[in-house]
């Protein structure tokens, strides 16, 4: 898995839950506004405490996450 920079997991915040550096913004949040169609500019001004570089590594990260898992064959 390649290094992430801009995502943080610690135990003591959030519940280890994968975040946007330290802003307890969690990754699955930003992947899910944009499978609900929200596009990044409409993210980004949405939260403006964001940068469009967060955007990019949730997905890459997200990505990375479900090359690397197995699922059961019936979902």
């Amino acid at each position: 898995m390649k290094k992430y920079t801009r995502i943080n997991i610690d135990h003591e915040k959030m519940g280890g839950v994968p975040c946007i550096r330290d802003l307890r913004m969690p990754v699955a949040t930003i992947i899910e506004m944009l499978a609900e169609e929200y596009n990044p500019q409409s993210i980004l001004k949405e939260h403006p405490e964001l940068e469009n570089e967060d955007i990019q590594e949730a997905l890459h990260f997200a990505s990375e996450l479900l090359r690397y898992r197995e699922f059961p064959l019936a979902i």
